[in-house]
């Protein structure tokens, strides 16, 4: 045991005495960690309205009125533009979208509300890096053209009851239960539009029209850790950034191990009354604690600068923050074993690294993932580690929702171990 805790202290001095690699072991995550919680983190900050091009290639009264719609929706940000320009923007990056009325738009949207002609087919062409923000595009472009269409159709201003009554009963393809149901339903509604209100109607409904609208309205409630708690985006951005800096701290460790074997420390070592198990656990255990270390002072910089807080389970907390710093160790140790040179060694493992830090969803968020690819990421460690700190502090779940999480990341602290402490060689 002496032997064991003299190892451990040396490692700890060893490591701790490199003040300029400590600051950046410290610093980098912190910084990058408050970039990102800013970026993604201001509640209050007006979202920048979506840049879109629309090109009317009807001119009718209906498509002009869409087209002033959408401009006054501030969720987008409209110009108009002929179709090939606009789709060059799209291509450059200019523009997420470009929306084409066709020609006769105006004519065959009315027709086509209640299935008497073709629907006419707008032509929404987007970015494909930012694919996220076509759904928003479509829905909103469904929204004003469903109300502009039925305000036409009700008003008499394009397409009548009338017309549409004629159009109906010309159409002989249409079944004719369906055709007697449509044209009393054009009479019905001919009716109530041509009844005199009630009272006198407003300057704004006298011009507008009646329409049909969303029949709902929508209530934004945030659901958090409790009615006073709120998301804090600084909580999982530095849950991210503590993982992927610390697995660069077992990456560095590693490397510094391969490097002891070339200049033949290890081979002075064994000749010492040292066990395999006392040289290699002891620098597992130094790993695992200088760990612990950074990610305690890392946290202790988001607890008293960004408001982060623990909302679930101290003890819970404490578990991720241990069993992480033992995978690290391990993980170190692994990378140690299957090297067989540093220069050759440390290229490879920081790409396993940075693939383990994407997948786990320390740099964007594994709901963003493909299907496939977040069942995937599950089988990656770095998950569950991002994970488990998410839960315990601006998700505020309680202790069961860090077992998971803890008897993964040490089943696969013990997998890591055990093929380390097989494969590790004592001369390169």
């Amino acid at each position: 045991m002496n032997a064991f805790l003299a190892l451990l202290r040396k490692d700890l001095v060893q490591h701790f005495s490199n003040r300029r690699a400590l600051i950046m072991s410290i610093a980098a995550p912190i910084l990058i960690a408050a970039f990102f919680g800013a970026l993604f983190g201001n509640r209050d900050a007006k979202l920048a309205a979506l840049p879109v091009a629309v090109t009317d290639l009807d001119g009718s009264t209906l498509s002009r009125q869409v087209v002033a719609a959408i401009r006054a929706d501030s969720a987008l940000a409209l110009t108009e533009s002929g179709a090939a320009e606009a789709l060059a923007l799209v291509k450059a990056g200019t523009l997420r979208a470009s929306i084409v009325l066709p020609a006769g738009f105006g004519r065959q949207a009315g027709n086509a509300l209640f299935g008497a002609d073709p629907k006419p087919e707008i032509v929404v062409n987007y970015d494909p890096s930012q694919a996220m923000a076509l759904p928003l595009v479509k829905g909103l472009l469904a929204q004003h053209v469903m109300e502009t269409v039925s305000q036409s159709v009700f008003s008499g201003a394009g397409t009548t009851m009338t017309d549409l009554r004629s159009q109906v009963a010309q159409n002989s393809a249409l079944p004719g239960d369906r055709r007697n149901d449509l044209m009393a339903m054009f009479d019905s509604i001919g009716k109530v539009t041509a009844r005199p209100a009630d009272a006198a109607p407003s300057a704004a409904s006298a011009a507008t029209g009646p329409s049909l609208s969303v029949p709902f309205a929508t209530r934004d409630v945030e659901v958090g850790s409790g009615p006073e708690q709120h998301y804090n985006s600084y909580a999982h951005s530095f849950a991210g950034m503590g993982v992927q800096f610390i697995l660069m701290m077992g990456v560095d460790v590693a490397i510094g191990l391969l490097t002891l074997r070339r200049l033949g420390l290890w081979k002075r070592l064994r000749a010492a009354p040292l066990s395999r198990a006392t040289l290699l656990g002891s620098r597992i255990a130094s790993c695992a604690l200088i760990a612990l270390i950074i990610f305690a002072i890392i946290y202790a910089v988001a607890f008293g600068v960004f408001g982060v807080r623990v909302e679930g389970s101290w003890i819970g907390f404490g578990a991720v923050l241990v069993a992480f710093s033992l995978l690290t160790a391990s993980f170190g140790l692994l990378i140690a074993a299957l090297g067989r040179t540093p220069e050759a060694t440390r290229g490879l493992a920081i790409l396993a690294t940075l693939l383990m830090v994407m997948l786990g969803g320390a740099w964007v968020p594994s709901f963003v993932f493909p299907a496939w690819l977040e069942t995937l990421s599950t089988f990656v460690p770095t998950r569950w580690a991002v994970d488990g700190l998410d839960a315990m502090t601006w998700r505020g779940l309680p202790l069961q929702a860090a077992l998971m999480p803890v008897g993964v990341m040490l089943a696969f602290t013990a997998a890591f171990a055990a093929v380390a402490l097989a494969r590790f060689r004592w001369e390169e």
